[in-house]
């Protein structure tokens, strides 16, 4: 008997143990809201937000998914996807017509030839940087995938707003959007998270999107 209390009181401390862990571990995060929007004011959606801890290591994101691209309507949906490094992308297409999936971009060059309704691909995005897709047979369609190499990244929707939990600290933040006029589309700051949470406003300089991509209205 005494050998069977020994053992739920063990289990029972490292219970406790666990959920002073859980606990201590969310009391040393905070929520850090970014807002974005553009030079009129208004706010801005598909921009991505990213952060990278400075004077130690950032945490790379894990590899979870399914992450997905559909073709629908004659476009990509969604415009804007965040993805680890290291994931796997498939490209469905759900339109009655075929689609030719490709990208010239530096971080993933690769080409996914006609395939019709019904009919899935797959790609495996394995380095950090972004990469423009468009499809060979309709100009109309673009998107754009995000490879991250942080864990600390986010998509504004249409309110124009992210939040991201991190550890207090000092961070480089970085604002992309595909329309934006800074250069490499990207703005940048060192900002300060504080224990009680953050904002942050970034204003983004856009132009106007192509007149053949839809996908911006």
């Amino acid at each position: 008997m005494s050998r069977n209390w020994r053992s739920v009181r063990t289990s029972s401390q490292i219970f406790a143990a666990l959920l002073l862990a859980l606990f201590a571990s969310r009391a040393w995060t905070a929520d850090l809201v970014v807002q974005v929007t553009g030079a009129n004011g208004k706010p801005v959606a598909d921009a991505v937000v990213e952060l990278h801890a400075v004077g130690r290591p950032t945490p790379v994101g894990r590899v979870g998914g399914p992450y997905v691209v559909n073709q629908k309507d004659i476009q990509f949906h969604p415009f804007v996807t965040i993805v680890p490094v290291g994931a796997d992308v498939s490209f469905p297409n759900l339109d009655p017509v075929r689609h030719h999936v490709y990208s010239f971009s530096p971080a993933k060059r690769f080409e996914l030839k006609l395939y019709a309704k019904d009919q899935t691909r797959s790609v495996r995005f394995d380095r950090a940087g972004l990469v423009a897709v468009g499809c060979n047979i309709h100009d109309a369609m673009s998107a754009f995938i995000f490879v991250a190499d942080t864990a600390w990244a986010g998509r504004t929707e249409g309110p124009g707003r992210v939040t991201i939990n991190v550890p207090p600290g000092t961070y480089k933040l970085a604002v992309w959007h595909p329309y934006s006029r800074a250069p490499g589309g990207r703005i940048e700051r060192q900002i300060q998270v504080a224990a009680g949470g953050s904002r942050e406003a970034v204003s983004v300089p856009l132009r106007a999107p192509p007149l053949h991509d839809m996908s911006a209205y």
